[in-house]
């Protein structure tokens, strides 16, 4: 059944790849692995039983995930039917094709680290709809957004998941790993940017008559400023609610959720029905993009299914006795992250490798002390493996909670991605990896 497993789950992934040539929604694809790739581990004499207990955590950890994503792209969605992003899209006046690419890029990588790198890509494709006209076009700047939201997540305690779960263990500190990881994380978006400034030529063709999906309904500049200074409110409260509550960051989107709920209810009540349900949350739920958040339900419950039947387990102890080198073993693991979703890789190399305390260090042999004074808090592994498992995951669209995001709303193809960014991404890992290794030395 191991073997089963793994086949079933390359099976599906090829699927997901093909699936222009197929005809078949990803989403279908990843549903079908993780029910089938589960279904073979419940069939297994020796983990039948426990994998039901198995399933049921996995899936609270991955419904924790979903529901933040649709609190997300909830309060995203009740901002645009409000015109609420003319605030920022008025303000950006580049013509320029590379001077947007600059400015959105940019802007992304501070964003991501504030909210984190899911949030912000939300965020930032919802601004390139009203910023570039043509669907191809725009996918290479939904490209870059998903490079910078990752590179700008990776430098921050909050920027993203993996990040935030080893600066929950204490394996890094917040001041640590921004000071440490902000230059390779910056030039993990410099190269590929650079790249890609001399690709694009010309002016950039915004929407002709762009108007919100709340139709011929118009909100006033009153109505406009406050739905947007909500929802950004909203938005950056998240980390802030869970620094006080340590509740998880899915309870304080619902809360930014409910509060814009009521927020716009009242804002609207004297108006007509059609106009209080045009901007209503209910009308905004009805255009979120359900498939895309049963295609990361399906992706997210396929690869703990390896977690669970071992597979996971096997590839970490494999990186260990072949490499053997913290830089090597950092490194495949941000490769492997653009495969396979990068939150199990992270759980088990903090498994794997025990964080050791200054005591610990000082009863080491000399010989040794090098390798184990990798493992201590700010040490170096802990940052490298913040920086790869936090940006690895551009090398490949499906490789990242940001692509992942970006793959479901602009249906971008995974071949195309693969073709046009993938490279560019992979120039830009490598670098911050070189700056890295030079700075620490």
């Amino acid at each position: 059944m191991f073997t089963l497993i793994a086949i079933i789950f390359v099976l599906g992934y090829l699927m997901i790849a093909f699936e222009h040539s197929l005809k078949i929604d990803k989403a279908a694809s990843a549903l079908l692995t993780a029910v089938f790739t589960w279904t073979a581990l419940a069939l297994t004499p020796v983990t039948g039983e426990s994998s039901i207990h198995e399933l049921r955590h996995h899936l609270g950890e991955i419904a924790e995930i979903l529901f933040f994503l649709l609190g997300a792209m909830t309060i995203v969605e009740l901002v645009d039917a409000h015109d609420g992003f003319k605030i920022i899209t008025e303000r950006i006046s580049a013509q320029k094709k590379t001077s947007l690419l600059w400015v959105l890029s940019i802007l992304t990588f501070f964003l991501s680290a504030i909210l984190d790198n899911l949030t912000t890509t939300i965020v930032m494709i919802a601004l390139v709809r009203k910023l570039v006209g043509d669907p191809k076009e725009r996918w290479f700047y939904v490209g870059m957004v998903v490079i910078a939201a990752n590179a700008g997540g990776a430098w921050s305690p909050i920027g993203d998941v993996t990040t935030t779960m080893l600066w929950i263990g204490n394996q890094i500190t917040s001041l640590g790993i921004m000071g440490e990881l902000f230059i390779p994380s910056m030039v993990c978006l410099l190269v590929p940017l650079i790249y890609l400034s001399f690709m694009l030529k010309g002016n950039a063709v915004r929407p002709n008559n762009y108007q919100s999906k709340a139709h011929q309904h118009q909100t006033s500049a009153f109505e406009r400023n406050m739905v947007f200074a909500l929802g950004v409110g909203a938005l950056v409260f998240v980390p802030v609610f869970k620094t006080i509550t340590h509740l998880p960051p899915y309870m304080g989107i619902l809360l930014g959720v409910g509060v814009l709920w009521v927020a716009t209810a009242f804002l609207h009540h004297g108006k007509h029905d059609d106009a209080k349900q045009a901007f209503s949350v209910g009308a905004v739920l009805q255009r979120i993009d359900t498939p895309s958040i049963l295609f990361f339900l399906g992706i997210l419950l396929a690869v703990s299914s390896l977690a669970t039947g071992g597979h996971l387990t096997e590839v970490a102890g494999i990186l260990k006795a072949q490499l053997g080198n913290i830089y090597a073993i950092n490194v495949a693991i941000g490769l492997l992250s653009s495969v396979i979703d990068n939150v199990p890789l992270v759980a088990g190399a903090m498994k794997m490798y025990p964080l050791v305390s200054a005591e610990q260090l000082a009863a080491v042999p000399l010989d040794q002390a090098a390798w184990v004074g990798s493992f201590v808090q700010d040490g170096n592994f802990w940052e490298l493996l913040a920086y790869c498992a936090g940006t690895g995951g551009s090398c490949l669209i499906i490789g990242s909670a940001a692509g992942v995001a970006a793959m479901g709303m602009e249906k971008i193809p995974f071949f195309w991605y693969l073709k046009n960014i993938s490279l560019l991404a992979l120039l830009g890992y490598f670098a911050g990896v070189g700056v890295y290794i030079v700075l620490a030395a």
